[in-house]
């Protein structure tokens, strides 16, 4: 069994390696049982993500990914190589299991073309897709008093909706706008603005709100650095680092987000890591 484990945190490494393009540098910080730990919580997380995006996507591919992650939290692995690591951490760490079941309820929502009406709406997407991985990971990284848990949230909340304003274009491309249609219209804009690519001044305009919005977040957060343990600040401060900095290059680019996807280059990436590293 511990051989089985073991391959399988090999494979949630090389998952992450592979395709955790910004979370995978604040890993490095961490101790290696936090490291492969973090490397398997990803490993389902990306996996579920692709499940919803990838061509021919269905509902019934996530209804059985579903069911396997029920018999994971129980101890039953299907012939899926993410699942013995994924237990094993969840039961190390004692995360709660609805996390999980959370996420998938988020990403099943993606499956048909979909819009906001309100930003309470898109929080609560936020919520399912990205608070819980805040949650999920600030087990992993240890923390002594339960007012964490709120600020873990909100930092998965800065990181989604920095996400959002880099992939507008993207998703657009899959018929889903995650601006709330009540911003778009305040700024007078419509979906058809958001689908054509207009980099409009009222487009520049809502950007600049949303963009504030995802600030505050990220401000609203940073008490959880004092809230976690010692030994895991600089992975968290290398994270919220290398996201709001991302944040910043979409800014710095006059919201030039339909043109192409603006990105964090690897030496600011790196650097972030060594400041994080050096204190």
């Amino acid at each position: 069994m511990r051989n089985a484990i073991d391959q399988s945190y090999e494979y949630c490494r090389r998952v992450a390696r592979r395709r955790a393009k910004n979370f995978y540098y604040s890993f490095v910080l961490l101790s290696g049982p936090q490291r492969r730990a973090m490397c398997a919580i990803y490993a389902f997380m990306r996996y579920c993500d692709d499940l919803s995006d990838e061509p021919g996507a269905t509902r019934a591919a996530l209804e059985r990914w579903r069911a396997e992650l029920e018999d994971a939290l129980a101890g039953r692995f299907s012939g899926h190589p993410v699942w013995p690591a994924f237990h094993h951490t969840v039961r190390r760490f004692r995360i709660p299991h609805e996390y999980f079941r959370a996420m998938i309820d988020g990403v099943l929502s993606d499956l048909e073309p979909r819009e906001f009406e309100t930003f309470d709406q898109l929080y609560r997407y936020c919520y399912q897709v990205a608070s819980v991985v805040g949650l999920t990971t600030v087990h992993i990284f240890g923390f002594d008093t339960r007012s964490a848990l709120p600020l873990a949230e909100k930092c998965g909340a800065a990181f989604q909706l920095t996400n959002i304003l880099r992939d507008i274009r993207e998703d657009a491309a899959r018929g889903r706008i995650y601006l709330p249609a009540e911003d778009l219209r305040r700024f007078g804009l419509t979906a058809g603005d958001i689908h054509a690519g207009k980099r409009s001044q009222p487009f520049l305009n809502m950007m600049r709100f949303e963009a504030e919005r995802a600030r505050a977040y990220y401000n609203e957060s940073l008490p959880l650095l004092d809230l976690i343990h010692p030994r895991s600040r600089p992975s968290l401060w290398a994270l919220i680092g290398i996201y709001s900095r991302l944040l910043e290059r979409i800014v710095e680019s006059d919201y030039d987000v339909f043109a192409r996807r603006v990105r964090l280059p690897l030496w600011e990436k790196s650097w972030i890591v060594v400041r994080a590293l050096v204190g």
